[in-house]
């Protein structure tokens, strides 16, 4: 079985890393969103900041919500990027787009 390229990247798309080399995925008590890379050292990558100044909801179960993507694209045929992103009524989702 093939599986399928899946990227992820960071809230302004600035950053893309391969889904295979996450290792850990955290969500911290002021609501960033990281992940930890295998190899690297561990390098941590942080996804999605919460910013305190505006006034938009912390991101919640958005780390378990990017494992869920993940597995289901990871069924899928074809490459994909998901990214987090913030609306104002919804709060922060992950969208994927296929490459």
């Amino acid at each position: 079985m093939d599986v399928p390229d899946l990227w992820v990247a960071n809230e302004d798309g600035t950053e893309l890393v391969r889904a295979r080399e996450i290792a850990t995925v955290g969500l911290d008590y002021n609501g960033n969103v990281t992940v930890r890379l295998t190899g690297h050292d561990g390098m941590p990558l942080t996804l999605v900041e919460h910013r305190t100044h505006r006034d938009e909801r912390k991101p919640g179960d958005l780390h378990r919500q990017l494992l869920q993507i993940l597995v289901h694209l990871g069924d899928s045929s074809g490459a994909h990027v998901v990214r987090p992103v913030h609306h104002e009524s919804r709060g922060w989702e992950w969208v994927s787009e296929q490459l």
